[in-house]
Order: structure tokens, then C-alpha cells, then sequence
């Protein structure tokens, strides 16, 4: 693994994310969110595949930023440029929509984009029961809770200790909500 590739992909995030700021009462730095993606997958779920971990670092610049996909391709190689589109909604599209086919894209994704998708949710899930979105009522929540857990259905089965990861995060969210399993 190339630690240079990882920053260079790092800086390319922080850049593009730049003025952005999650939901949370803190309105944390944009950047944290593909921080802890990666942090996720490679200190919790053991992965070691460099491309995933870029595209896990670049996994919102096209969804939130003027980035595309052809520039991704051009700075880090068609597998990326792969995995990123994989997990890339299209905003153009109702939200209700854009769930709904995440939910259904989930089982025919790539491996590594699978993956992704489970640390992507991973840090939501930790989010939402930690430092949630100022504006979002208890009921929302939960409902996060239980569409994330049908998009990562389909997702599971690839890598292990990622599926405990996200069994973790889930229980604990469950537990911090007051929200029995289903």
C-alpha cells in the first residue's frame, strides 16, 4: 500500500469538501464523515485494499460536490472512479427515490463497493446515536435505523469483521434510541 496515494486522496476530499458541514448540533467539518469511513475499514474491518480505501476517502465528492467522475478516473484509476459510482446516488433524483434504489442496488454491487456501503452506514448509524442531526426528531431516526439495515442486508457476507463492525454499531444505536431489534 502506497501511504502517499492515501493522503494525496485525503487532500483531494478535504479540498473538495472544503465548505462543507455535516447535519450534526455542530455542524462538524464535511471531511471527518470519509475520515471515519476509512478509519472503519481499515483499523476496524481489516482492509488493505488501497482502492477501497481511496474511494472510501472520495465516496461523496461527486454526490455532494462539483467533482466528477472522469476527474476521479484521471487522479486515481478506473477502479475507483468504479467503486465511487457504485455508491454514488444520483441527486437528481426524489430522495425517497434515491433510497429505494440503494436499497435495491445493494445485493449487485462489487465486493469493495459493498463494503463501502457498510462503512458509509457504519459512521451514519455511529452519528445518529452520538451527535445526530440537530434538526431530526426521534422517529427519524429510527427510520434511518431501519432503512440502512435493509441496504446493508444486501451488502453482508463479505467481509466479516465489517458485518460485526456494523452489528456493533447498529446494537449500540438501537440501545442509545430506546428501539428493540426487529
Amino acid at each position: 500500500m502506497n501511504p502517499a496515494a492515501l493522503l494525496q486522496a485525503a487532500c483531494f476530499a478535504a479540498r473538495k469538501h472544503r465548505d462543507q458541514r455535516r447535519k450534526d448540533a455542530a455542524e462538524s467539518p464535511y471531511i471527518n464523515h470519509p475520515l471515519a469511513g476509512v478509519n472503519v475499514l481499515a483499523s476496524e474491518a481489516g482492509v488493505i485494499d488501497q482502492s477501497l480505501l481511496i474511494a472510501a476517502l472520495l465516496h461523496d465528492t461527486v454526490e455532494d460536490t462539483e467533482t466528477t467522475f472522469d476527474e476521479l478516473q484521471e487522479a486515481y484509476g478506473e477502479v475507483v472512479r468504479r467503486i465511487v459510482e457504485e455508491v454514488t446516488d444520483d441527486k437528481g433524483l426524489p430522495k425517497e427515490t434515491r433510497k429505494e434504489l440503494q436499497i435495491r442496488h445493494a445485493a449487485n454491487a462489487s465486493n469493495l463497493a459493498k463494503q463501502l456501503k457498510i462503512a458509509d452506514k457504519v459512521c451514519n448509524i455511529r452519528d445518529i446515536a452520538s451527535n445526530p442531526p440537530s434538526r431530526w426528531s426521534e422517529d427519524r431516526k429510527v427510520q434511518y435505523l431501519e432503512w440502512a439495515s435493509q441496504v446493508v442486508t444486501g451488502c453482508r457476507g463479505v467481509n466479516l469483521k465489517l458485518d460485526q463492525v456494523y452489528g456493533e454499531a447498529m446494537t449500540m444505536a438501537r440501545e442509545k434510541l430506546g428501539v428493540e431489534k426487529p
